[in-house]
This record gives C-alpha cells, sequence and structure tokens, in this order.
C-alpha cells in the first residue's frame, strides 16, 4: 500500500510534462479563493486531482471517438465522455464554454476574410507596417534624446547652482560656511602663534 504523503509529492522529470503547469493552478486557485491561504501540500493535491480529471475525461472521449470510428476526438465525443462519466453538472458548462470557443473562432474567421477583401497585396501590408514600425522607433528615439536633453540640463543647471553656493560661501555673503557643509581649516598662519607663545 502506497503512502498518502508520497502520492502528494511533485512528479518526476518524466511525469512533469503530464501535469498542468502550476503557475496555472496557483492562478486559478488565488482567484477562486483569493482571501483564503493554500497549503503547498493542497495545491500538489489539487494538480494531481485536475491532471487525473482530465485524463479520465480524454480516455472516456476517445473510447467516444473509437466506437463511432472517428481518428480525431471532437467537442462531441468530450461532453458524451463527461455524461457517460457521470458529471453531467458540468455538461451545461462545457457546451457554454464550447459556445463561446466557437464564437471566437468564427470573429477571427470574419477578420482574416476582411483582410483579404480590403483588395490590398500582403507585400503592400507588410511594406506598410514597416513604414509604421519605422516611424515608432524615430518617435521613441526622439522621446529618448529629449528625456536626455532634459537629464543634462537639468545636471547642468545642479552644477550651477552648486558653483554659485560655493562661490557665494567663499566670499562670505552666504552666511557661516558651515551651514552649507564645510569646514574651514585653520590657517597655518594661526599655527605660529601658537609656537610664539612658549
Amino acid at each position: 500500500m502506497s503512502n498518502p504523503q508520497e502520492e502528494l509529492l511533485p512528479p518526476n522529470a518524466e511525469d512533469d510534462e503530464l501535469t498542468l503547469p502550476r503557475a496555472s493552478i496557483n492562478k486559478i486557485i488565488k482567484e477562486l479563493v483569493p482571501t483564503v491561504r493554500v497549503a503547498n501540500e493542497s495545491r500538489e493535491l489539487i494538480l494531481n486531482c485536475c491532471s487525473e480529471f482530465i485524463h479520465l475525461i480524454s480516455s472516456e472521449a476517445n473510447e467516444v471517438c473509437n466506437q463511432r470510428s472517428k481518428k480525431t476526438i471532437n467537442a462531441e465525443h468530450v461532453l458524451e465522455a463527461l455524461d457517460r462519466l457521470g458529471f453531467r453538472d458540468y455538461k451545461q458548462e462545457a457546451e457554454a464554454v464550447l459556445h463561446d470557443c466557437k464564437e471566437v473562432a468564427a470573429k477571427r474567421r470574419r477578420q482574416s476574410t476582411r483582410l483579404e477583401n480590403l483588395g490590398i497585396p500582403e507585400e503592400e501590408l507588410l511594406r506598410q507596417q514597416q513604414e509604421l514600425f519605422a516611424k515608432a522607433r524615430e518617435e521613441q528615439a526622439r522621446e529618448e534624446q529629449q528625456q536626455w536633453m532634459s537629464m543634462q540640463a537639468a545636471a547642468v543647471q545642479q552644477s550651477n547652482a552648486l558653483i554659485q553656493r560655493q562661490q557665494t560661501d567663499a566670499t562670505g555673503g552666504g552666511g557661516s560656511s558651515s551651514s552649507a557643509g564645510f569646514v574651514s581649516k585653520p590657517s597655518e598662519d594661526d599655527d605660529d602663534d601658537d609656537d610664539d607663545d612658549y
């Protein structure tokens, strides 16, 4: 009999290809229960359950497909597999998702034919796209140059302000030099006066 703790461990590298991405499972969990913390063991269990569910449905859908002498599993096979396995509650939601997928596919086809019906050759569309890319690159380079120039101007302005402050402090017009962060050093003449006192 296997240890239940071993079943919760992440699958080894060979089996890792057969599982769902952990990031996707974590995202789904976070969306469904945002205020609840879920332990890593629980996340692994959910991941394993999801993978097992997919394997179960896929196997049954494959069986339905084989019984109908088809080579490709289609949506109807999956829906019948749900029904056969007792997941009738999920069947309605799966049909709604299937309907949404078909709408998205039809919308893409309509957009694709719209592009074809424009009457513009693909080479011309590619040339126009390249022109737009070139304009966008030029605009970005211009913006970067303006940003660099404004940074340079700000640096020069700061440097000029610092020089002006130092000059003002040196001439004594700006208050005490220690308030600007400069400490005055005693002159050599002051040291000579101390020697005379001995």
